[in-house]
């Protein structure tokens, strides 16, 4: 059984919200189940427009997808959903640039199927730990994996920021899939980087761990961020598993 629940804030920086997100418990076309965090960029409303098109047409299209698999399904979405932001952003010079983040998860039986374009993370944590299952694409993680820079250094340099996949970016869209066994107890965490920037993944783990309930702790997560300093929007969905 899943208990979930969403929330995304503009933080204490930014005049608009570029992150959008979607959870629904209920099918999505042949999908049990689907949620989507994404995290706009470009100039003026370009940045919230790239994230909710891009949201909205994964939706639609898994929707009306006659695929089965659930990989299979969330490819050819964020395919299309890359296609269409590239096709707006073609026709309209005021979003010329525009390009979004997205990680997108789906529950079937037992197992968690994840999907991720750009620097928005999915986690599963417990009592034990905190696992980041997506990998960052982003120029600074770039540079950790080939050892030319360490973690903490990543953390806060001032090119963290940069991605080197997003959706619109390039005609066909390279996206990472992962597929996670669950267990009882476990909690999926997605998030965009103004929670991650803001906030250590042990300092989630502890908010997570002491809260009452879904709601929160994902209130305490958006909490922890802008008591930080709160520099971006941040965006949360929780999937707990009982």
């Amino acid at each position: 059984m899943l208990k979930t629940f969403s929330i995304t804030d503009i933080g204490r920086k930014r005049r608009v919200n570029q992150d959008y997100v979607y959870s629904s418990e209920r099918p999505v076309g042949n999908l049990p189940n689907l949620f989507l965090v994404a995290d706009g960029m470009g100039g003026h409303n370009a940045g919230d427009y790239a994230s909710r098109l891009t949201v909205e047409t994964i939706v639609e299209q898994s929707a009306r997808s006659a695929e089965t698999n659930p990989v299979r399904i969330l490819e050819e979405a964020v395919q299309t959903a890359n296609a269409l932001v590239r096709q707006r952003a073609g026709e309209r010079p005021e979003l010329r640039g525009m390009g979004t983040t997205v990680v997108a998860a789906v529950s079937m039986g037992g197992e968690l199927y994840v999907a991720n374009v750009g620097d928005s993370r999915l986690y599963v944590v417990n009592g034990r730990e905190i696992r980041q299952i997506t990998r960052d694409h982003s120029w600074v993680e770039e540079m950790v994996r080939r050892g030319g820079m360490g973690k903490e250094e990543a953390r806060n340099h001032p090119d963290k920021n940069i991605i080197t996949r997003a959706v619109g970016a390039e005609e066909t869209i390279k996206i990472d899939f992962f597929q996670v066994l669950l267990q009882e107890g476990d909690i999926v965490l997605m998030c965009t980087d103004g929670l991650t920037n803001m906030l250590e993944d042990e300092e989630i783990r502890m908010i997570l761990g002491g809260a009452r309930d879904t709601v929160e702790k994902a209130q305490g997560l958006v909490k922890a961020a802008n008591d930080r300093g709160g520099k971006d929007n941040i965006s949360v969905v929780l999937i707990e598993f009982i």
